[in-house]
């Protein structure tokens, strides 16, 4: 953690520390971004990203603009178009803007990347000239410059106050589930330490109650002894065992743990099924912490566009005036017709292309128009435009009717021109209506080359026909069905043409919305309402969003494996469950339920009922389940226990037109819901981010809509298909390695103190330690730690292959199977038995006084100890090799060898006098041990004896009641 923590803090100090430039006292002035002050005029160069939040003054165009694109923000890639009040435009030189005298008030820093509401006062010749500041004129900390040589701007926000900042939902530290379980492990470990140590400290008084025993003729006590406080003398006993016996606490467990998890991480980014070739992208993990919890997954939430899908759209097809038109060989044909349309149909199409062309916020790369002719060569031969814009919809649209001979050339100034079948036409811009989620749609008001004021909208086809007066609407609407149901994202155009008054008093009440101060927002929709009314209707696109490969093979694996998906998107009702088909997340075969379009709270509950009792009455067939964001408001807020009671019991569940917050709050619903699943979120923009970090395990995908989930989840990955290798073959490994780890430090720490604990019957409890101190501090540091940490980082007991190919095999392993109390109970069992045995096994040995040596002499106590503590290092090590089923050359070297180090050190330490050691106990103990042969086959002995009845048990359980993962095997 300390680690990754750093790797965060470069990252921090790198943007704090980057060079920024400031205009003061009449030059340029270079500073680090972290000392800018609200109130600094900064200069931003092309490719830079924005230090602060900034109001745009000047940039190098005459009027002003610049463009921006936020993907790292909100994952838009498009470029946005911002622009400078006319009167700071003109400012373009350090010198002119250092003289600039300006006040600017504004809102409170609020978190919302959309809105700002401010005004600037600027001080020309003795009078003041006040204008409106809107989001078009904020520049966010975190954009880039595009398109636009330089800009000045005035910091209006900094540090924590950015909205970027604002946006950032603090890092919870997530915690797996195998943390938890070890946790209390060691509490019981701590009552059963607890425990001896109060038994011992008892049992000693209770001896020390006889004369013989209290006071013996070769140890009398000293004055001082016999007048000293009973209770301190217990409580000081007490402290003595506990210090004995503590070394049943593995703290190593914890470091060994930490270590597993760091170094095992680095298996996933180095996995080459999980690089992508064509983008050059590997896994990466940004929290080792949650290795294991990737093993025991229970629900996936999921984003659909760019997750499931490429986020790559194509054109597909369009109506118009109520005809169906394909797109063939870059011509529109008309369906049912042949190659030539009927010609009343004619104009309509041009217009129709037209509003498509123009009402849209596209940009062409600067480099292509910079040509006084624009993109045409000196021989007339047109270079294909390169567009970009702010929705992926929107840059296929365009590329679609350029291709179908209605071109888009570009802006210049306040014009946009068109080449329509190959002569340029002039069209003014006046006003841009901007889009917005709650009116989902998009209009602009220009003048055509005759003259005329006209208005073009387009957006979903909710908000663009119920506005609609005249036009094939009805044709249109079973149209639009019609290429929802093929999976295709639609979007209705409609027009509107102004009389001269219309639009003067449009023009007015537009300026006095856009110029408040009070309730702008409100104002505006009110405006915006009012101008985007009585349309006809031109038509509707068809544009498809490619799904991702082998989409429907994970989600059809993920089910399998007994993980339920949902998807979670912002898309439409009919687009969404069209893409929930083909990808595989509905069957064909499923009876889907839809609880969507509720307005009421009554109603909601009433449907939710309704669909509770149907999936009592057909319990055979499988159920979907379609919400979309405003039933779930409802449904979350009165009836949360019948809403998940209905999700529980349908295999998939789909939630359409999702607010980021709502996707977070549908997660969090289910992770606190009473069986406490573990959850996972996939998503690829910053609107997932919220979910992502809400979910037990994020998962972000670097994918189009910039870098802003992969920096927020744990663990990132390139497409969606990585999932089911990351989950059933990393998840599982690292479950499987994590659980063995823990319980094995269990049981060898109890192998390890309870024969301290059984000698003290022996020794009177005088605190008498069975091993040499150097043997209690490296027997979990040298002797046995190597052997579990190599088997927690290579262990594979099925081979990878098989686990990917059978998803079913995941199933053994949920609900934190091998970590549950049954096989804690069974390894510390194990522990005890071992123990006793070990201390048994040498007692029966040379407990009766039997001289062991050749030449009559005795042993004595350190050999006693010594002989458990070889018989115990050699069991607890062949104990790890049973468990072992994936052995490599560092697997061989570490076990064996680990035994090896024990018998060389030994003899190291205990035949060398060492001159900085005040007591040497152990001089010739090991030597004088293994000198003896009775010692060496008692040792064998006592090993078979330990290991036959594990062995014993694996294979009856093997062949009685195998599980399918031993099957595989």
């Amino acid at each position: 953690q300390g680690y990754e923590d750093w790797l965060r803090h470069k990252a921090d100090n790198e943007v704090n520390g980057a060079p920024v430039y400031v205009v003061r006292s009449g030059g340029l002035v270079k500073t680090r971004s972290k000392n800018i002050r609200v109130g600094d005029i900064v200069r931003v160069a092309k490719d830079e990203t924005f230090p602060v939040d900034l109001v745009l003054l000047s940039s190098d165009r005459v009027d002003g603009s610049c463009h921006v694109t936020t993907a790292s923000l909100d994952g838009e890639t498009n470029l946005k178009t911002h622009v400078a009040v006319p009167e700071t435009a003109v400012l373009q030189s350090v010198a002119n803007l250092d003289k600039l005298v300006a006040v600017i008030e504004c809102q409170q820093p609020e978190a919302d990347l959309y809105r700002f509401v401010g005004r600037i006062t600027v001080s020309q010749q003795a009078e003041e000239i006040v204008r409106p500041l809107g989001p078009e004129s904020l520049l966010l900390r975190g954009a880039r410059l595009k398109n636009t040589k330089e800009i000045f701007g005035v910091a209006v926000y900094t540090g924590m106050e950015t909205k970027m900042a604002l946006n950032y939902k603090s890092k919870s530290q997530k915690r797996s589930a195998v943390e938890k379980s070890m946790n209390s492990f060691l509490i019981i470990y701590l009552i059963i330490l607890l425990f001896e140590a109060i038994l011992s400290t008892i049992l000693k008084y209770a001896w020390q109650a006889e004369k013989k025993w209290d006071e013996p003729w070769y140890n009398e006590k000293t004055e001082h002894e016999r007048n000293s406080s009973k209770i301190l003398r217990f409580i000081s006993d007490f402290l003595a065992f506990l210090v004995l016996y503590n070394f049943i606490i593995p703290i190593s467990l914890y470091v060994t743990v930490e270590m597993q998890k760091f170094l095992g991480s680095f298996f996933i980014g180095w996995d080459l099924d999980l690089y992508h070739e064509e983008t050059n992208q590997r896994a990466q993990v940004n929290t080792s912490d949650l290795n294991e919890e990737l093993g025991q997954v229970e629900y996936v939430f999921t984003d659909k566009t760019g997750t499931l899908t490429e986020n790559e759209m194509q054109f597909r097809e369009c109506s118009i005036n109520g005809i169906k038109y394909q797109e063939v060989n870059g011509k529109l044909t008309p369906e049912g017709f042949s190659e030539d349309s009927p010609d009343g149909n004619r104009h309509k199409e041009e217009l129709f292309l037209k509003a498509v062309c123009l009402c849209h916020t596209v940009q062409i790369n600067a480099d292509q128009t910079d040509g006084a002719d624009g993109p045409w060569h000196a021989n007339g031969i047109a270079s294909p435009l390169e567009y970009y814009a702010s929705s992926p919809d929107e840059k296929a649209l365009v590329e679609a009717a350029s291709r179908v001979g209605v071109i888009f050339t570009g802006t210049s100034g306040d014009s946009m021109e068109v080449k329509s079948l190959g002569k340029p036409e002039r069209y003014k811009l006046l006003h841009v209506l901007e889009f917005d989620p709650n009116r989902r749609r998009m209009s602009v008001i220009v003048e055509s080359p005759s003259g005329e004021k006209l208005l073009f909208t387009k957006g979903a086809e909710s908000s663009i026909l119920p506005r609609s007066k005249s036009g094939e609407i009805d044709k249109t609407r079973i149209h639009v069905d019609e290429f929802a149901l093929k999976g295709l994202r639609t979007l209705c155009v409609a027009y509107r043409r102004f009389t001269p008054e219309e639009y003067q008093e449009i023009g007015k009440r537009l300026h006095e919305a856009r110029t408040a101060l009070q309730q702008r927002e409100e104002r505006l929709a009110d405006v915006f309402n009012f101008i985007e009314r009585d349309l006809e209707l031109l038509g509707a696109t068809g544009v498809e969003d490619k799904l991702q490969e082998k989409v429907q093979e994970t989600i059809e694996a993920l089910r399998l494996a007994g993980i339920k998906v949902w998807v979670l998107t912002g898309d439409k009702h009919e687009t969404a469950v069209s893409v929930s088909l083909s990808c595989g997340h509905f069957h064909r075969t499923m009876n889907i339920l839809e609880l969507v379009q509720h307005k009421s709270d009554s109603t909601c509950a009433e449907q939710l009922r309704q669909l509770a009792k149907r999936i009592k009455e057909d319990h055979v067939i499988q159920h979907g389940l379609v919400v979309d964001g405003t039933s779930l408001s409802l449904a979350l807020r009165e009836h949360e226990k019948l809403f998940m009671e209905v999700c529980k019991n349908c295999s998939a569940v789909l939630c359409c037109r999702m607010a980021p917050l709502q996707k977070a709050k549908v997660v969090r619903l289910l992770k606190t819901s009473p069986e406490k699943p573990i959850t996972l979120a996939i998503g690829d923009g910053a609107n997932d981010v919220s979910m992502i970090q809400e979910a037990h395990v994020g998962i972000g995908i670097m994918g189009k809509e910039g870098r802003q989930a992969v920096r927020n989840s744990d663990y990132a990955i390139a497409r969606f298909k990585f999932l089911s290798k990351l989950l059933f073959v990393h998840g599982h490994f690292y479950y499987i390695r994590i659980a063995t780890l823990v319980q094995y430090f269990f049981y060898k720490n109890v192998c390890f103190i309870t024969p301290q604990f059984l000698y003290q019957f022996f020794c009177l409890f005088s605190q008498q330690t069975l091993y040499d101190s150097v043997y209690l501090t490296l027997y979990n540091i040298c002797f046995t730690s190597l052997p579990v940490l190599i088997y927690s980082l290579f262990e594979q007991h099925v081979h990878p292959h098989v686990l990917q190919s059978k998803p079913v095999l995941y199933r053994d392993i949920s609900k934190n199977a091998h970590l549950g109390f049954k096989p804690f109970l069974y390894w510390t069992t194990l522990g005890f038995f071992h123990a006793f045995v070990f201390f048994y096994g040498s007692y029966l040995l040379m407990g009766e006084d039997t001289s062991l040596l050749g030449n009559g002499q005795m042993f004595g106590n350190w050999t006693f100890g010594t002989l458990v503590f070889t018989v115990m290092v050699i069991t607890v090590t062949m104990k790890m090799a049973l468990e072992t089923h994936f052995w490599t050359w560092i697997n061989h070297f570490v076990t064996w060898g680990s035994i090896v180090f024990y018998f060389i050190f030994s003899l190291f330490y205990g035949g060398i006098i060492w001159p900085f050691l005040h007591t040497q106990d152990m001089y010739f103990v090991f030597v004088q041990l293994l000198s003896s042969g009775s010692a060496w086959f008692a040792i064998i002995l006592i090993v078979v004896a330990c290991l036959f009845l594990d062995v014993v048990k694996k294979v009856l359980y093997r062949h009685l009641q195998p599980t399918s993962t031993e099957k595989a095997q």
